[in-house]
């Protein structure tokens, strides 16, 4: 490799360890909301932890907890499975980062719990396959630390606050997953989606046991997106020769 590969290389990696790591700073902050609302929704500080430790996608994490404070030990199903469904994104992550993970069962199992949302984006924003891959497992790695070390610390916090209701955060989490909904609500059809899945979710909750009517507003919004009701017509538009 000639010199100047090797220093373009070389700063092409101190800004991909600066991205990175400034990433992972500011995504495991959230850890300590989590912590705390996980603790407040009924969970103990060591639940928490390993929540954090095994499953690791904060949308899931938090969605987990928001059906779980509603209903308790009776809504676990869905609140596993609400988690699941949110967790699903992570397949498609995974087929986007396989070649640039590479080869290997050993390499590739530890990648599939780093492959999130932001270890995903830092990589592929990289023209660079061997910056890329490094984008990836700083990202990953940093997050992973950072995010359960600042989950025991909100745990811990919340733990000493005591009953969650006297502070309001028996109704935080949900307010927490709305948090992390509401940027992605651009476009058209997401408003569609979300203000469809609210109304049969709040008219289904009086009738239905804790947990499932965030299960059927799910529904719904797989058929919206399946059938892209309300979405844009990706066809390419036809050109006319002049």
């Amino acid at each position: 490799m000639r010199s100047t590969d090797r220093t373009t290389v070389r700063e092409g990696s101190a800004v991909v360890w600066r991205e990175a790591l400034g990433v992972a700073i500011a995504t495991s902050a959230y850890g300590i909301s989590f912590g705390a609302l996980a603790v407040a929704a009924g969970l103990d500080v060591w639940q928490a932890c390993v929540l954090s430790l095994v499953m690791f996608t904060g949308g899931s994490q938090f969605a987990f907890i928001g059906v779980f404070a509603s209903g308790g030990v009776a809504a676990l199903p869905a609140a596993i499975a609400s988690a699941g469904l949110l967790g699903v994104r992570n397949v498609a992550y995974g087929m986007r980062m396989s070649p640039i993970i590479g080869s290997g069962f050993l390499r590739r199992a530890a990648a599939a719990q780093f492959t999130i949302d932001e270890s995903t984006a830092v990589a592929i924003s990289q023209d660079d396959p061997r910056l890329a891959r490094l984008g990836f497992w700083v990202t990953g790695l940093g997050i992973y630390l950072g995010w359960n070390a600042t989950t025991l610390v909100g745990a811990l916090l919340g733990d000493v606050l005591g009953d969650p209701r006297v502070w309001g955060l028996d109704a935080a989490a949900a307010a927490a997953f709305l948090a992390l909904l509401w940027p992605r609500l651009k476009q058209r059809q997401a408003v569609v989606v979300g203000a469809a899945a609210a109304v049969v979710a709040a008219a289904l909750t009086p009738v239905l046991m804790p947990g499932l009517p965030v299960l059927v507003a799910a529904v719904v919004a797989i058929v919206v997106g399946w059938f892209n009701w309300l979405g844009r017509d990706e066809r390419p538009a036809v050109e006319v020769a002049s």
